[in-house]
């Protein structure tokens, strides 16, 4: 999960943000790192420093730092597992939020996990508390933010159809309960990536149910992702949505199978290559950077569109060195 804002209406030039962040971190240097290569916190390895790295361990924590940044002028990010993310080169000209929230509760067929619970983490432990659901997430990278804001999902369900409410952090500071309807829940996809709410907090609806056909079911999920997708190798999972049903009761086509098709796999730039076993997947076989993600990207989608007329939405988001949102509507990226 990534959150950026903007955090004044003015555009302040790097070496006013450095200056800003070093008097801050000046102010909080037990808490506040310098220079942390975004590489080390994506899944993808890619990624140069961050100027600063505040890990947030509770809703209040990120309250405080979210003030601080805006009181010094600071770009601000708030990133989860790092699971969907292609970091610049460059790094992030700001603060980086490192989401750690991963508080998990039970409370009847309701289980409560914090944005920074792994995703994974929170299927295994609705399962030791009896609940089912879930099991369908088995393997998905990434943690529970990440998950609602990205609306995750496979084999035929996301994690929406079980959302019941949520807590976020307003850009102006507000802490609040919110309802899934107002999240605007769609594939792949979330108000949250444009809102510049903050996920905290996240509540969902499972029911009980036999255990250990739920996990069977888990292991078959997690034996069907290891064969299909890279553990030696750093990804960031399948890199282009799906396309659109061609019909209101039809299934999304799956992107790998058009990229497949297109011939993709065997392509590389640099370091960063298409994934033998899944098309739709681009590997760093070491030392990849942005650049070469992007390129081999801008090759894969291009080959999509000659061979089928079919223009390719990344799903993989790339974090810029400069953020450019609008300040009042920043992004809100996963």
């Amino acid at each position: 999960m990534l959150y950026s804002q903007r955090i004044t209406g003015g555009d302040p030039a790097p070496d006013q943000i450095r200056a800003a962040l070093a008097e801050l971190a000046a102010a909080h240097p037990d808490i506040i790192e310098c220079q942390v290569p975004l590489r080390e916190l994506t899944t993808f390895r890619i990624g140069g420093p961050a100027l600063g790295l505040v890990r947030v361990h509770t809703p209040d924590e990120a309250l405080r730092f979210q003030l601080l940044a805006r009181e010094h002028g600071l770009p601000l990010v708030a990133l989860g597992g790092g699971s969907n993310i292609l970091a610049d080169d460059r790094g992030f000209c700001g603060l980086v939020l490192r989401l750690e929230l991963d508080s998990f509760a039970v409370r009847g067929h309701a289980v409560t996990a914090g944005a920074g619970l792994a995703f994974d983490a929170l299927v295994e432990r609705s399962l030791e508390a009896g609940l089912v659901g879930l099991e369908f997430a088995s393997g998905i990278p990434g943690t529970v933010g990440g998950a609602v804001v990205g609306n995750a999902g496979c084999h035929g369900h996301e994690i929406g159809e079980f959302l019941r409410e949520a807590v976020v952090l307003r850009p102006d500071g507000r802490i609040e309960m919110v309802t899934p309807a107002s999240l605007q829940l769609a594939y792949r996809s979330s108000a949250l990536k444009s809102s510049g709410d903050l996920l905290l907090e996240a509540t969902l609806e499972l029911r009980s149910g036999d255990v250990g056909v739920a996990r069977q079911v888990r292991q078959e999920h997690l034996a069907l992702r290891r064969r299909k997708h890279p553990w030696r190798e750093p990804s960031a999972g399948s890199y282009f949505r799906n396309l659109p049903p061609a019909s209101p009761e039809g299934r999304r086509q799956a992107a790998g199978e058009l990229l497949d098709r297109a011939g993709v796999k065997g392509m590389r730039v640099g370091g960063a290559a298409v994934y033998e076993r899944h098309a739709n997947i681009i590997i760093n076989t070491g030392g990849a950077t942005c650049a070469d993600v992007l390129a081999l990207a801008a090759r894969m989608k291009a080959a999509v569109r000659e061979r089928f007329g079919v223009e390719l939405q990344e799903e993989v988001r790339h974090l810029p060195w400069r953020s450019a949102g609008d300040p009042d509507r920043p992004p809100f990226l996963t």
